[in-house]
Protein backbone atom coordinates (compact mmCIF):
# COMPACT_ATOMS: atom_id res chain seq x y z
CA UNK A 1 0.00 0.00 0.00
CA UNK A 2 1.44 3.37 -1.00
CA UNK A 3 1.94 6.18 1.46
CA UNK A 4 -0.65 8.31 -0.36
CA UNK A 5 -3.23 5.53 -0.16
CA UNK A 6 -2.52 4.98 3.53
CA UNK A 7 -2.88 8.69 4.23
CA UNK A 8 -6.09 8.86 2.24
CA UNK A 9 -7.62 5.91 4.07
CA UNK A 10 -6.74 7.60 7.35
CA UNK A 11 -8.34 10.80 6.05
CA UNK A 12 -11.49 8.95 5.02
CA UNK A 13 -11.86 7.47 8.48
CA UNK A 14 -11.36 10.91 10.08
CA UNK A 15 -13.72 12.63 7.63
CA UNK A 16 -16.56 13.33 10.08
CA UNK A 17 -14.25 15.64 12.07
CA UNK A 18 -12.54 17.17 9.01
CA UNK A 19 -14.90 20.12 8.36
CA UNK A 20 -14.49 21.51 11.87
CA UNK A 21 -10.70 21.20 11.71
CA UNK A 22 -10.54 22.78 8.26
CA UNK A 23 -12.78 25.61 9.41
CA UNK A 24 -10.50 26.33 12.36
CA UNK A 25 -7.45 26.61 10.09
CA UNK A 26 -9.11 29.00 7.65
CA UNK A 27 -10.54 31.10 10.46
CA UNK A 28 -7.19 31.60 12.16
CA UNK A 29 -4.97 31.92 9.06
CA UNK A 30 -6.60 33.49 6.00
CA UNK A 31 -3.41 32.88 4.00
CA UNK A 32 -3.41 29.14 4.67
CA UNK A 33 -3.17 27.19 1.44
CA UNK A 34 -5.20 24.00 1.43
CA UNK A 35 -4.43 21.03 -0.82
CA UNK A 36 -6.65 21.60 -3.88
CA UNK A 37 -7.48 17.88 -4.05
CA UNK A 38 -8.12 17.42 -0.34
CA UNK A 39 -11.70 16.19 -0.12
CA UNK A 40 -14.10 18.93 0.96
CA UNK A 41 -17.21 18.11 2.92
CA UNK A 42 -20.39 19.02 1.02
CA UNK A 43 -21.96 20.52 4.17
CA UNK A 44 -22.18 24.24 3.63
CA UNK A 45 -21.02 24.16 0.02
CA UNK A 46 -23.04 25.08 -3.06
CA UNK A 47 -22.27 23.90 -6.58
CA UNK A 48 -22.48 27.53 -7.77
CA UNK A 49 -19.24 28.24 -5.87
CA UNK A 50 -17.36 26.19 -8.46
CA UNK A 51 -18.97 27.52 -11.66
CA UNK A 52 -16.39 28.38 -14.33
CA UNK A 53 -13.57 27.78 -11.83
CA UNK A 54 -13.39 24.04 -11.11
CA UNK A 55 -14.72 20.69 -12.19
CA UNK A 56 -16.27 19.13 -9.08
CA UNK A 57 -16.01 15.41 -8.55
CA UNK A 58 -18.65 14.64 -5.94
CA UNK A 59 -18.38 11.32 -4.13
CA UNK A 60 -21.53 10.27 -2.27
CA UNK A 61 -22.02 7.43 0.20
CA UNK A 62 -24.43 6.69 3.00
CA UNK A 63 -21.53 6.33 5.46
CA UNK A 64 -17.79 7.10 5.40
CA UNK A 65 -17.20 3.39 6.13
CA UNK A 66 -18.63 2.36 2.72
CA UNK A 67 -15.84 0.33 1.03
CA UNK A 68 -16.71 1.89 -2.35
CA UNK A 69 -16.28 5.37 -0.85
CA UNK A 70 -12.88 4.47 0.61
CA UNK A 71 -11.82 2.85 -2.67
CA UNK A 72 -12.88 5.89 -4.70
CA UNK A 73 -10.90 8.30 -2.52
CA UNK A 74 -7.87 6.01 -2.79
CA UNK A 75 -8.19 5.90 -6.60
CA UNK A 76 -8.32 9.69 -6.75
CA UNK A 77 -5.31 10.03 -4.43
CA UNK A 78 -3.22 7.62 -6.50
CA UNK A 79 -3.01 10.01 -9.49
CA UNK A 80 -3.50 13.63 -8.41
CA UNK A 81 -1.47 15.20 -11.25
CA UNK A 82 -3.96 14.70 -14.10
CA UNK A 83 -6.80 15.86 -11.86
CA UNK A 84 -4.97 19.06 -10.92
CA UNK A 85 -4.30 19.75 -14.62
CA UNK A 86 -8.06 19.57 -15.19
CA UNK A 87 -9.00 21.94 -12.33
CA UNK A 88 -10.73 19.22 -10.33
CA UNK A 89 -12.03 19.73 -6.81
CA UNK A 90 -13.14 16.70 -4.77
CA UNK A 91 -16.30 17.03 -2.69
CA UNK A 92 -17.59 14.28 -0.41
CA UNK A 93 -20.98 13.72 1.17
CA UNK A 94 -21.43 10.74 3.48
CA UNK A 95 -24.39 11.98 5.50
CA UNK A 96 -27.75 11.58 3.74
CA UNK A 97 -29.59 12.87 6.82
CA UNK A 98 -27.85 16.25 6.59
CA UNK A 99 -29.42 16.86 3.15
CA UNK A 100 -26.63 19.15 1.93
CA UNK A 101 -27.50 21.49 -0.95
CA UNK A 102 -25.24 19.42 -3.21
CA UNK A 103 -26.99 16.17 -2.24
CA UNK A 104 -30.36 17.82 -2.86
CA UNK A 105 -29.24 19.06 -6.28
CA UNK A 106 -27.71 15.78 -7.47
CA UNK A 107 -30.02 13.31 -5.61
CA UNK A 108 -27.77 10.24 -5.34
CA UNK A 109 -28.92 6.83 -4.15
CA UNK A 110 -26.31 5.21 -1.97
CA UNK A 111 -22.80 5.36 -3.41
CA UNK A 112 -22.30 7.55 -6.48
CA UNK A 113 -19.55 9.48 -8.18
CA UNK A 114 -20.69 12.54 -10.13
CA UNK A 115 -18.33 14.59 -12.31
CA UNK A 116 -19.48 18.06 -13.27
CA UNK A 117 -18.23 20.37 -16.00
CA UNK A 118 -17.12 23.92 -15.23
CA UNK A 119 -20.51 25.18 -16.42
CA UNK A 120 -22.23 23.10 -13.73
CA UNK A 121 -23.67 20.43 -16.00
CA UNK A 122 -23.38 16.78 -15.01
CA UNK A 123 -20.70 15.20 -17.19
CA UNK A 124 -21.23 11.71 -15.87
CA UNK A 125 -22.64 9.81 -12.94
CA UNK A 126 -21.65 6.28 -11.93
CA UNK A 127 -22.84 3.93 -9.15
CA UNK A 128 -19.39 2.38 -8.58
CA UNK A 129 -15.81 3.62 -8.14
CA UNK A 130 -13.92 4.81 -11.22
CA UNK A 131 -10.20 5.19 -11.77
CA UNK A 132 -8.55 8.47 -12.69
CA UNK A 133 -7.91 7.33 -16.27
CA UNK A 134 -11.65 6.91 -16.91
CA UNK A 135 -12.43 10.22 -15.20
CA UNK A 136 -9.75 12.00 -17.27
CA UNK A 137 -11.14 10.58 -20.51
CA UNK A 138 -14.63 11.74 -19.58
CA UNK A 139 -13.45 15.23 -18.63
CA UNK A 140 -11.38 15.50 -21.81
CA UNK A 141 -14.55 14.82 -23.80
CA UNK A 142 -16.47 17.69 -22.14
CA UNK A 143 -17.02 20.47 -24.67
CA UNK A 144 -15.56 23.12 -22.36
CA UNK A 145 -12.40 21.03 -21.85
CA UNK A 146 -12.09 20.66 -25.63
CA UNK A 147 -12.27 24.46 -25.94
CA UNK A 148 -9.59 24.83 -23.25
CA UNK A 149 -7.30 22.45 -25.09
CA UNK A 150 -7.82 24.24 -28.41
CA UNK A 151 -7.13 27.64 -26.89
CA UNK A 152 -4.07 26.39 -25.02
CA UNK A 153 -5.66 27.05 -21.62
CA UNK A 154 -5.54 23.48 -20.37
Amino acid sequence: MTLARTLLLTLALALPVLPAAAQDVSDTDPDAVLDPLAPRDAAGLELDEFLWVSRPIVVFADTPADPRFIEQLALLADRPGPLLERDVVVIVDTDPAARSPIRQALRPRGFAIVVLAKDGTVGFRRPSPRDVREIMRAIDNFSLRQEELRSGGG
